[in-house]
């Protein structure tokens, strides 16, 4: 059983630590492990665009650094109205773990959108030898 309120809650903490001084549009992510061990990230700008990494990706990165690679659920936080869904680099690197994943998108004013990965990514890259 998936705790999404504190997914979200753990979500909305990292925002608060984002680097979003371009764009001030403050992202935070949590990741949970099938062991039950959750992981955050917020994303974190760059004055070269092109270093910037989601937060999403910073959390599956953070978790992946830590030796877990299987994920049951994803929490995206924002204040976008509605809420901001992962952007097409962190589906696909979430879907390199799986795709099954359970994505949450939540904002301040309690909104919150439920997604399964494969819906929001149905034909992602595998590559394939």
């Amino acid at each position: 059983m998936i705790d999404w309120d504190e997914l979200i809650e753990s979500a909305e903490s990292a925002a608060r630590n984002a680097y979003a001084v371009y764009s001030d549009f403050k992202v935070g992510a949590a990741i949970l492990t099938v062991e039950g061990k959750i992981f955050t990230g917020c994303n974190i700008e760059n004055s070269s665009y092109g270093l910037t990494v989601c937060a999403e990706r910073v959390a599956v990165f953070k978790a992946v650094s830590e030796g877990f690679r299987d994920f049951k659920a994803l929490t995206v936080y924002s204040e976008a109205i509605p809420p901001a869904r992962p952007c097409g680099a962190c589906l696909q690197a979430l879907s390199e773990f799986g795709s099954d994943i359970e994505i949450l998108c939540g904002n301040s004013k309690g909104e919150k959108d439920r997604f399964n990965l494969r819906k929001l990514l149905p034909e992602g890259f595998t590559f394939k030898k």
